[in-house]
């Protein structure tokens, strides 16, 4: 990474009190909605209360062990999926996955639609990325 190059920085959020304040709000009631309705993988360890990287690494640790245990082989294949997020239609995953009606998901869509993010230092200001694609 380039510190002299604002495009290799990570922009951070400059909202408004206020729509932080609603993301807060409508984060906490999206998570309760995937609990509620079981809407995620039982090993997903993202976006989840008392999950994180280390419960996610117990797991595969714990799985490998136990497969070594009984004997049988294992093959351990790692995919770097960190922008992944960015290649996929976003309201589909809001609609068809997490079961989103259509007054709900025209908010999401107002909200997250033609979004961009960019970094700003010392004068310089890296291009600006859409950061959700609709």
């Amino acid at each position: 990474m380039d510190s002299d190059d604002p495009n290799s920085c990570r922009p951070i959020s400059d909202l408004p009190y206020l729509s932080k304040l609603i993301e807060h709000v409508v984060a906490d009631r999206f998570r309760e909605h995937l609990t509620t309705f079981n809407l995620l993988p039982a090993r997903q360890s993202v976006y989840r209360p008392f999950h994180s990287t280390k419960t996610a690494l117990l797991s595969v640790h714990n799985d490998l062990v136990r497969f070594l245990d009984s004997g049988k082989v294992s093959l351990l294949v790692l995919l770097d999926l960190s922008a992944a997020f960015d290649t996929v239609d976003t309201l589909t995953i809001l609609s068809k996955w997490f079961s989103m009606e259509s007054t709900t998901l025209s908010w999401f869509e107002s909200y997250l639609a033609n979004r961009t993010q960019s970094f700003t230092h010392a004068g310089r200001e890296s291009d600006a990325q859409f950061f959700c694609r609709l």
